[in-house]
């Protein structure tokens, strides 16, 4: 994510296929508590402990699947769905959680069986007619429709459901997935997504990952996507409108589709071309693009002030520059195929995306990176403003875990340790952190860990000046 700134300048049968090896190799057949001795099942927890978003996702299970059949109706903006859930328990279970906000659930199964149900604040608790033991894989089914909420952030900002002039996107950083979607809405649950959306015949429907068919019945089309690589939840999107669509590939060959609102297809001639160049530079610098295809959504969306990461194809809601491309883009490997553990380490993701720009900006004849970094210290850089505020490796709340210290003041902190360890070591350490933990997730400990491994030299200094320092350091 960042916000809108000035500036000077056929898978689906080999997952089935792979659950059901997962399912033999853990022996997970068979209800709680049929073995003698085995532990008691009970309810899951209903929140991942996560430091700034306690209540965020969910405990005692892992999903490895969603499937979403979805009806959209954009003239009174009704959501008719269907989630399936594959999950593997992580322990006896009784019941389980799902993070739902607003909207009417109609029916619950687990297996095929009818399940029970009951909601309490954003929590959808699910009992199913049997315990299921640990290790076991299971299917959640559960039904739902009504008018899917728009979540007002307690920074301003506001994510969840958002109508448009012309449809609605679906935006989920932090929290706005489980306005459209019951699941395990926290960034440590990554998982694959099969959407199929159904839209009036004039309207178009883009999700993440590939379009494997479209298919038109009557006045409706239904558009089936895929994503095969872990997704957190928080990267899903769904957007609906009257968009121009080129499906083409990139200069290095890989698939690229841009779905551009009509009203801004003319400021958004270059977008086609500047992602595919964007997409080779940053594959270059930091090693192979983690996914099986790129792209954008350009809508009209003037209430949203901030561009969003969405795995595969960022979310602009006007025309992007060159810089805000450069920003998403960079996401895709830091962020979204090397996911944080917690939102604590949201400069992981923030640091690194806007030291890509950075490194953008060197390499196409602007600044170097030591002059934007003093003009980060000096306040004159457009973006500077407030990055002193807290430190970014601990934001003191959900409520700044978006602000500028974790933008800025990170990637002050990549350039410090770059100074330390030399262009070719920093670079190396950069590539080996995206190749150990791709499609995973990962967490501060182990990048500093990483750093000093690679580097051989003690960074303690740095990380704790520059990541977890209160206040301005001395001048560098």
């Amino acid at each position: 994510m960042r916000p809108y700134v000035p500036r000077r300048s056929p898978l689906r049968a080999l997952c089935g296929a792979l659950l059901v090896l997962a399912c033999a190799a853990s022996g997970c057949s068979g209800d709680a508590d049929s073995e003698e001795g085995a532990a008691p099942a009970r309810s899951g927890a209903a929140g991942a402990g996560d430091p700034l978003f306690p209540k965020l996702g969910n405990g005692g299970y892992d999903v490895t699947h969603y499937g979403l059949t979805l009806d959209y109706a954009p003239d009174d903006n009704h959501l008719k769905g269907t989630v399936q859930i594959t999950a593997r328990a992580t322990e006896p279970l009784s019941s389980f959680n799902l993070d739902l906000d607003g909207l009417t659930v109609r029916e619950a199964t687990v297996d095929g069986r009818a399940a029970t149900f009951t909601r309490g604040g954003t929590e959808l608790t699910v009992t199913p007619k049997s315990p299921l033991s640990k290790g076991r894989i299971f299917k959640a089914s559960i039904r739902y429709d009504g008018t899917p909420k728009t979540i007002h952030d307690p920074d301003g900002s506001i994510e969840g459901w958002i109508e448009t002039d012309d449809g609605a996107v679906g935006l989920g950083q932090p929290t706005g997935s489980m306005a459209w979607f019951p699941g395990n809405h926290h960034p440590s649950d990554k998982a694959a997504y099969d959407v199929d959306v159904t839209v009036p015949i004039d309207y178009t429907a883009v999700s993440n990952g590939e379009l494997e068919s479209r298919e038109v019945t009557g006045e409706r089309t239904t558009y089936r996507w895929h994503t095969g690589e872990p997704m957190a939840s928080y990267l899903a999107t769904l957007a609906v409108g009257q968009f121009e669509v080129t499906d083409t590939v990139t200069d290095g060959g890989l698939p690229q589709y841009n779905a551009v609102d009509y009203d801004e297809v003319d400021a958004s001639r270059k977008v086609s071309e500047q992602v595919s160049e964007i997409i080779d530079w940053q594959s270059r610098r930091f090693g192979p693009y983690p996914f099986s295809s790129t792209g954008a959504i350009v809508d009209r969306n003037p209430d949203v002030g901030y561009a969003l990461e969405t795995q595969t194809k960022p979310y602009f809601g006007a025309a992007p520059d060159e810089l805000l491309l450069v920003h998403e883009l960079a996401h895709q490997w830091f962020g979204n195929s090397v996911t944080p553990r917690s939102w604590q380490d949201m400069w992981l993701n923030e640091g690194f995306a806007t030291y890509a720009e950075w490194l953008w900006e060197a390499d196409h004849d602007g600044r170097s990176a030591d002059e934007i970094f003093q003009d980060f210290w000096d306040g004159t850089d457009d973006q500077s403003e407030g990055i002193w505020a807290f430190p970014p490796g601990s934001p003191p709340s959900a409520e700044v875990v978006s602000d500028s210290p974790v933008y800025g003041r990170g990637a002050m902190t990549l350039h410090k340790v770059r100074e330390a360890v030399g262009d070719d070591t920093f670079f190396s350490i950069v590539r080996t952190w995206l190749k150990r933990h791709r499609h995973g997730n990962a967490d501060t400990k182990a990048f500093i860990a990483l750093c000093e491994k690679e580097s051989g030299k003690d960074l303690s200094e740095i990380f704790d000046v520059w990541l977890y320092g209160k206040g301005k350091p001395d001048r560098p």
